[in-house]
């Protein structure tokens, strides 16, 4: 339940003929671990995979859990609700809570060094951080920040864009795709040179890549036969960000200002969406399949928000003063949406109103070491600070916010990329 992207796509677990570890518990001593945990724990522990997902909504984990909460109910002995609407509830619960961590709570920010040269790019999905920017994606654990693994970009160019899920990861350079398993028989699958020049982003839904160029138009990838199956004129100018729907529609923004929404499968255009005030250059996509909106950061410093359903904006706000490199949301959550740019400042918005919840930067007074750091890795830990509303973002010291060049959401958490070497773990606490 780690922070979904929205691009995400699910793939069958490749069958290795044994059982991994995590498998190799029983049921009962399952139910014994999770008796322990909270309602929010036990709905995240339900999302690291089908076998533990069964042992917790078809056992009496979650009817007990309900009577916990709830207690009114088991004391009049009332109806418990369905499997279906227990989940649901709890997700929704768990959603609240995230919402208040974000927008009214504290948060400890971990940083450390996690790469040689930079880190411009990160994504979170299911426990996990990806990080990259130049010639390495590595992956560490999101509640313990430990380094996990490691994939280098065989042609020694540098990732321009990525994104994973729980079996491969599938990265961009300028004139390739690169595949790479997560587990079992490592190895890599890339595509020809040539089939696509200066791509510019990516996005992915099994099977299929969709490269945004700088022509204006999107190269589909198949990842099973290798081969570039069609091409789709979005924009008469170059793509700088993409994303694809559950419907098979794509969306790309370019940077002349505009997003173009197209048919993957026909390739037919079907919208020009555009910005109610001067033409701002489109930086960044999320589309949100639980409310079919579509948000983008710009040039400029305007979020944007449109309902894919009518093709209409719904609202329009500038967050910044400066440019917005990142935005993105939880895969189930419609409440809260993070920004990040130029100028250095975590924003929480209402993805509704676009309104600002909350703005946060790092404590500049300084930071103690943790004391659960991993082995042979220095993670520094630091306070967040919430700034007033009024407060003006130029009083600040440039080096107390350092850009915010890539982010992404997680349960209660956000991960930061900032162009430098290091990277940034903020875990929100309610209060």
């Amino acid at each position: 339940m780690e922070g979904a992207s929205t691009s995400r796509s699910s793939s069958k677990r490749v069958v290795t003929g044994r059982e991994t570890p995590i498998h190799l518990l029983g049921s009962d001593i399952l139910c014994s671990v999770f008796s322990l945990l909270n309602h929010f724990d036990l709905v995240r522990c339900s999302a690291v995979c089908q076998s533990w997902n069964k042992t917790i909504y078809t056992s009496s984990l979650m009817r007990d859990m309900y009577y916990k909460m709830n207690p009114l109910v088991k004391k009049n002995s009332l109806a418990v609700p369905s499997q279906s609407s227990m989940k649901r509830y709890l997700e929704e619960l768990a959603m609240e809570q995230h919402e208040m961590a974000l927008s009214t709570g504290s948060a400890e920010v971990f940083q450390w060094k996690a790469h040689p040269i930079r880190a411009t790019l990160c994504r979170m999905n299911r426990g996990f951080i990806l990080t990259g920017g130049d010639k390495v994606l590595r992956l560490w654990s999101a509640q313990t920040c430990k380094y996990m693994d490691e994939f280098h970009v065989p042609t020694g160019n540098s990732v321009i864009d990525y994104d994973f899920d729980e079996n491969k990861i599938v990265g961009l350079t300028e004139s390739q795709v690169c595949i790479w398993r997560r587990h079992g028989q490592r190895g890599i699958v890339q595509s020809q040179k040539g089939l696509f020049a200066h791509g510019l982003c990516m996005s992915y839904a099994d099977p299929e890549v969709v490269i945004g160029c700088e022509d204006g138009r999107a190269r589909v990838f198949d990842m099973y036969s290798r081969s570039c199956s069609r091409i789709i004129r979005l924009q008469s100018g170059p793509l700088s960000c993409l994303t694809i729907t559950q419907d098979q529609l794509i969306a790309g923004g370019s940077t002349f200002g505009s997003v173009a929404i197209a048919d993957l499968t026909s390739g037919e255009r079907l919208a020009l969406l555009k910005s109610s005030f001067s033409p701002t250059g489109m930086k960044c996509l999320s589309f949100n399949a639980q409310s079919y909106l579509l948000f983008a950061g710009s040039t400029s410093g305007y979020a944007h928000c449109w309902d894919l359903r009518t093709l209409k904006p719904l609202w329009e706000k500038r967050v910044s003063p400066n440019v917005i490199y990142s935005t993105h949301h939880m895969f189930k959550d419609t409440s809260i949406l993070a920004v990040g740019g130029l100028d250095g400042i975590l924003r929480i918005l209402d993805q509704c109103t676009g309104e600002i919840l909350k703005s946060y930067i790092v404590d500049p007074r300084g930071s103690q070491s943790n004391s659960s750091k991993p082995q042979n890795q220095n993670v520094e830990k630091k306070q967040a600070v919430s700034l007033d509303e009024d407060l003006r973002v130029d009083v600040i010291p440039r080096n107390s916010r350092p850009s915010i060049t890539g982010l992404a959401v997680g349960m209660k958490k956000v991960v930061t990329a900032h162009g430098g070497n290091f990277v940034r773990l903020w875990k929100f606490n309610q209060q």
